[in-house]
């Protein structure tokens, strides 16, 4: 076990509503108390922009899993979903991928998907889903506005300034990406 402090940081939101699909995510890299990084991109195009995707959790792993992604999306291509499955099951099986501590939501324009470690390849509930330290309360916050007359992108924007207002691991430098469905 390492006396090093542990890596704490970000929130990624998805929101699927009328046709559009998005990605959001904060810039917060944080080492123990101290943010390290105000800046970081954690919200990225995949598949030629056919694909979008955000990450939690180390920065170096989530790197690693959106580049075997990339490689499963073009041995599957134009399968999401079985191109995430397949990922995941590398992801349980493969002893180096077994210890990359990250969570991933990826879209494309008709599915969203959460993937983890632990094999989960989830599809959000109602349209809306969240990961990462203040993954809780965009999550939140989301489901409260999707009824109003908010379109995905301003419910991405609004819930992860709420979000950056409650949890010290979330700022509001946000970056977004949308596919239009």
């Amino acid at each position: 076990m390492s006396d090093l402090p542990s890596m704490h940081a970000t929130t990624i939101l998805m929101v699927k509503k009328d046709g559009r699909t998005v990605i959001g995510g904060d810039g917060q890299v944080s080492l123990g108390q101290t943010i390290v990084k105000g800046n970081a991109r954690k919200v990225r195009r995949l598949s030629k922009g056919g694909v979008i995707g955000g990450f939690a959790g180390s920065t170096a792993d989530a790197f690693t899993l959106f580049e075997r992604l990339e490689g499963k999306l073009e041995q599957y291509p134009g399968q999401l979903t079985r191109a995430c499955v397949e990922l995941t099951k590398d992801w349980r099986t493969d002893r180096y991928l077994r210890r990359l501590e990250a969570m991933m939501l990826v879209a494309d324009r008709e599915v969203g998907l959460l993937l983890s470690g632990s094999g989960d390849v989830l599809e959000p509930e109602g349209g809306i889903m969240a990961i990462g330290s203040g993954g809780n309360y965009a999550l939140a916050a989301a489901r409260a506005l999707a009824d109003s007359g908010l379109d995905a992108e301003a419910i991405v924007r609004r819930s992860l300034k709420i979000a950056a207002e409650i949890c010290v691991y979330t700022n509001a430098n946000i970056v977004i990406e949308t596919l239009e469905g």
